[in-house]
Formats: C-alpha cells, sequence, structure tokens
C-alpha cells in the first residue's frame, strides 16, 4: 500500500516539476546565463522550505513512518569535498541541461534525448560505487 503512495506522491511531484519548468532546458539556460529569475526562486522556495522543515524535525524530534526518532547526522566539514562535487554537479546540470530529478520527468514527458543523460547517471553511479572506499575521505 505505501509502494502505491510513493508513486502517487512521485508521479504528483513530476506534474509539479513539468507544469512549473523547473524541468525545462530554456528555463535552466536562462538560470545560467542569469536572465531569469525562474529557477533562483523555486531553489529558493525548496532550500527555505528544507531548512524549516530539518528545524521542525530536529526540535520535535519527529517520528518516521515507523516509528523511529529521525536523527539528522553532523555534517562532514571538508570545502574541497564539497567544492569539487559542486562544481562536477553544476557541469553536469550546465551539460545535461537537467539535474537527476527532472530526468525522470523529461523521460516521462518523451524527451527520448535524456535518456543518454539517465544512462549516463547510473553508469556515473555505479563507478562511484566501485570507486567509493578507494577515494579520500
Amino acid at each position: 500500500m505505501r509502494s502505491i503512495l510513493y508513486l502517487i506522491i512521485g508521479i504528483f511531484f513530476g506534474i509539479v516539476l513539468f507544469k512549473s519548468e523547473a524541468a525545462s532546458w530554456f528555463r535552466i539556460y536562462e538560470m545560467f546565463q542569469f536572465k531569469s529569475f525562474h529557477m533562483y526562486g523555486i531553489i529558493g522556495s525548496a532550500l527555505v522550505i528544507g531548512v524549516i522543515a530539518i528545524q521542525i524535525i530536529k526540535r520535535f524530534k519527529v517520528k518516521s513512518v515507523y516509528g523511529e526518532i529521525i536523527t539528522i547526522p553532523p555534517k562532514a566539514k571538508s570545502f574541497s569535498r564539497y567544492m569539487f562535487g559542486g562544481v562536477l554537479f553544476g557541469l553536469g546540470w550546465a551539460l545535461a541541461g537537467a539535474c537527476p530529478g527532472p530526468i525522470f520527468v523529461l523521460a516521462g514527458a518523451g524527451y527520448l534525448p535524456i535518456l543518454v543523460v539517465l544512462l549516463a547517471s547510473i553508469f556515473g553511479t555505479f563507478i562511484y560505487g566501485i570507486l567509493k572506499d578507494k577515494l579520500p575521505h
């Protein structure tokens, strides 16, 4: 039953991403050229909602659907790893025209060339899984 609920929520989220044009290559292109506030508004809204949600989870000791108290581990303090990861993520986003979430939205909307990006991201995740233990912490 939960799987059906998750599927419905995922479909709803995909529709919202598509209708808000968050999955639009043209909107992403405008964002990277600093020509439109549209995507910055969406990302900023998500950031504010995320910060508020994390604070609520921490302060009220919110429980998961399994009844366990949600704990948020402390974040590792390493500038170089976040800088490298952010640059790599940004380059991939700029080249593909989509970050990981909208890849599925675009595939579902019938933009078949995005399947190349989807396969490359799955392959990249596979390679990371192999190299993960060999990378510096």
